[in-house]
């Protein structure tokens, strides 16, 4: 049995005393293949340097995170986009929307979004797409600049059944985390609901741990944690998540090595 954590962020400070335990305690519970997301300039080094000191098993993505979009994102953009074609990635990310906190750069998220879009497309990149709080603003984007085609995951998914079907309806991966096993989830009937085909497993560490470590840090061991209540929900075995969220997660990152 294997499976993969698509979005963890070992580049954390919440790692950095021990980092070569947390991936031997996720390698002994099964997960084997851990995918590490940028935010912006700041933390290219830090992700560089994790998935060089554990190549074949932590794989880097490149990308400028919605919430890191400001005045200067056009800066930020060209530093990516340098990394993007210069360096070996399995994805861009994390890239997208995000209107929880503020709305103040909203145009130049969009920009931002829609330019990275467009550099995996180029590239032939899937990407990992953040929606906090702007999901179908993101769908809208997406159909009104034709960017249907590019293979994506909404990470940490935020959506309604409903929307969970539009999305997987595009062809999109839903990224299911720690929060399905939290108390009155709406994601835990987005799992029931739509095919396990259609997601990968994912921690967002070192955030959003599932219970019942919720609060402490989220690490990717915890990936079992989270299969294990997609089976629960789905009605079906362990070893039928792993396989299925596997495969998916292979298909969406084919240049990954599980």
């Amino acid at each position: 049995m294997i499976m993969i954590d698509t979005h963890i962020h070992l580049d954390s400070n919440d790692f950095q005393n021990d980092l070569p335990e947390v991936i031997a305690k996720a390698q002994s519970a099964e997960i084997k293949t851990m995918l590490v997301p940028n935010v912006d300039s700041s933390t290219v080094a830090g992700v560089m340097e994790v998935c060089s000191q554990f190549k074949g098993v932590c794989f880097p993505m490149m990308g400028l995170h919605p919430t890191s979009v400001k005045e200067n994102y056009a800066e930020e953009m060209k530093q990516i986009e340098q990394l993007l074609r210069n360096h070996t990635f399995v994805a861009i990310g994390e890239i997208g929307i995000d209107l929880y906190w503020d709305k103040t750069f909203y145009q130049e998220q969009q920009l931002a979004f829609v330019h990275q879009m467009m550099l995996a497309r180029e590239l032939h990149l899937p990407v990992v797409i953040h929606s906090r709080k702007s999901l179908e603003e993101i769908l809208d984007i997406i159909k009104k600049d034709h960017l249907e085609d590019i293979p994506a995951v909404f990470h940490c998914f935020p959506g309604s059944v409903e929307q969970a079907k539009k999305v997987t309806g595009m062809g999109y991966k839903l990224g299911i985390g720690g929060v399905v096993t939290f108390k009155n989830a709406t994601l835990a009937e987005v799992v029931r609901e739509i095919p396990l085909e259609d997601m990968v497993l994912e921690t967002d560490g070192p955030w959003l741990s599932p219970v019942p470590f919720r609060g402490k840090r989220n690490e990717p061991s915890y990936i079992r944690l989270i299969a294990e209540k997609v089976a629960e929900l789905k009605e079906v075995s362990l070893e039928v998540v792993a396989e299925k969220t596997t495969k998916s997660a292979i298909a969406l990152f084919p240049s990954i090595v599980v």
